[in-house]
């Protein structure tokens, strides 16, 4: 979090953008001085530019096996309270994955009922910790991991049941085959299943390569066939406050990503906050 700077703040918002989702990797939340958090909510807020996630580290937090389930647990509470103490808006966390390669990875454990079951129990832990911090802990969803369909996902929020513990909707993690071409149907679909769950969202697109094995390869806003028309209109019906957070795209792209999201706003009447128009927020 020590790299960021003015510079770089003033380029976030030459860019057309109102603030950034950034993971800090390298800032443990366990031993991360709250000076330093403190030194970037303070820059941040003087150069006008909105912290709207940071991330849980994407831990695992569907094992069985309980020491590793309660460290994980740990790591996320201090996630947010870090990033309360950074004047972030929320965090983004996925439920990590029984496969060791990678938290977004498939294993067939990450789809049993003892999987949801600890994502549950782990989110209800973690609850009280993102009340205190008055940070969203926003729960991203794929179709590789635990919460693999928006049915899935919505059964286990209304488990956990807290105001605080809500979805981070990205339009990308749920297309399957069935719907790549009709991204449309499959967005109203999400978005009626998960409802006020939903406070933030990831805008990527996706697509289908001609491979003769079937691969969907998500990427750059703008790249592909997602119905960015819906996504937007779908968000602002729930809050305009939310943010629209674009991902999937490399720096070089973000001037025409922008002017997507720009014109995407323009054409509904969607007012971007800070600019004009409404947020979208550069990743």
């Amino acid at each position: 979090m020590n790299d960021i700077d003015s510079a770089m703040c003033q380029r976030v918002r030459a860019l057309g953008f109102s603030g950034i989702f950034t993971r800090f990797r390298d800032n443990d939340p366990l031993t991360t001085p709250r000076a330093d958090a403190e030194r970037l909510k303070s820059l941040l807020s003087g150069e006008g530019v909105q912290l709207f996630q940071t991330t849980g580290y994407w831990q695992n937090l569907v094992t069985s096996d309980e020491a590793a389930r309660a460290q994980s647990v740990r790591v996320l509470q201090a996630a947010l309270k870090l990033a309360g103490w950074m004047g972030a808006r929320g965090i983004d966390t996925g439920p990590g994955s029984m496969n060791p390669a990678g938290p977004w990875f498939p294993h067939p454990d990450n789809w049993t009922a003892r999987a949801e079951a600890q994502l549950i129990r782990s989110l209800k832990e973690c609850a009280k910790a993102a009340e205190d911090a008055g940070v969203f802990l926003s729960l991203e969803s794929h179709s590789l991991v635990t919460p693999r369909t928006p049915e899935i996902a919505a059964r286990i929020l209304d488990a956990v049941d807290s105001p605080w513990v809500r979805c981070d909707y990205d339009s990308a993690n749920w297309i399957t085959l069935e719907t790549i071409y009709d991204t449309t149907a499959a967005l109203n679909h999400h978005f009626d299943v998960l409802g006020d769950h939903i406070c933030s969202a990831h805008a990527k697109d996706i697509w289908v390569e001609n491979r003769l094995a079937i691969h969907l390869q998500d990427g750059c806003p703008g790249k592909g066939l997602m119905d960015f028309e819906t996504l937007f209109t779908r968000l602002e019906g729930l809050d305009p406050d939310y943010p629209m957070i674009a991902e999937g795209n490399s720096t070089e792209e973000l001037p025409e990503v922008s002017a997507l999201f720009h014109a995407t706003a323009r054409k509904l009447g969607i007012r971007v906050l800070d600019t004009g128009e409404r947020a979208e927020i550069a990743k």
